[in-house]
């Protein structure tokens, strides 16, 4: 589905997000799934089974069910089940097509997602059906994303991994700034050691790297689009050399600084 261009999606009836009724339950049916349908639980407890095999589901359950399966899903009538279903199906064959079952635990942009598709067909909304498809194709890739990820146990916790991304968008933010690793690992709630082993491995590169590529990146902006000379910028980045600045610009960049302005 990866490769699908969004026209080739086809949206079908019906579209929902329902907090199901206590004595609510989806009886097997005799012929199987006809089209795809993607199954999310916002909340509760309850069962969901798929061609023979039960899952037990919660916040996060996330099934993709496939033309020729068949299911069927029962909950907790105390903790009922909240979901939104979508049904569609695609116009040509296809090869990469998302796990039937997984367990989300970095919901938000999904959630994100199902909701702006629910809520464009609420009301009548301007160019609705072409947003939808767009949309679905982003589902279809937040999932197989999701499962091409490794295990888990084997992944950085998702607030490890917010908390260095948001370190690195700190430091992009404020590139004339002689950032140290100790400030910037207290800020991420880490210790130095940590924090420095852990960026490297989540951006590609050491934090001192990233720190001088953001300050000569924030100099080619200013000396291409700013209209300002080359001791301006090496003074507003916070070099006191401007020799060192020039050096260092032509290491990363391959050409100094006046060719650039």
């Amino acid at each position: 589905m990866l490769h699908l261009s969004p026209d080739s999606y086809i949206k079908l009836p019906p579209i929902a997000k329902i907090v199901c009724e206590p004595g609510w339950k989806w009886q097997r049916r005799e012929k199987p799934m006809a089209n795809y349908d993607l199954f999310y639980v916002w909340s509760g407890e309850g069962e969901v089974e798929v061609n023979g095999t039960t899952y037990p589901v919660g916040k996060g359950s996330c099934f993709l069910f496939r033309p020729g399966d068949y299911t069927s899903a029962t909950h907790n009538p105390q903790k009922p089940l909240v979901l939104t279903y979508i049904h569609f199906d695609v116009r040509e064959p296809v090869q990469l097509v998302p796990e039937r079952y997984r367990k989300l635990n970095d919901t938000v942009d999904f959630e994100y997602l199902l909701s702006r598709y629910v809520r464009l067909f609420l009301v009548e909304t301007y160019a609705a059906e072409e947003e939808a498809l767009l949309v679905l194709k982003q589902l279809m890739i937040h999932l197989l994303r999701e499962d091409r990820e490794l295990p888990i146990e084997k992944k950085a916790s998702n607030q490890l991994t917010e908390a260095i991304h948001e370190v690195a968008n700190f430091v992009k933010q404020h590139p004339s700034v002689a950032h140290r690793v100790e400030d910037l690992a207290m800020r991420a709630q880490l210790s130095p050691r940590y924090f420095s082993v852990k960026f490297k491995e989540m951006i590609g590169m050491s934090v001192q790297s990233y720190m001088i590529r953001t300050r000569i990146e924030r100099a080619q902006h200013l000396l291409m689009h700013e209209g300002m000379n080359v001791t301006e910028v090496a003074d507003a980045l916070g070099y006191r050399d401007i020799f060192f600045f020039s050096r260092q610009f032509k290491q990363y960049t391959g050409r100094s600084p006046s060719e650039i302005r």
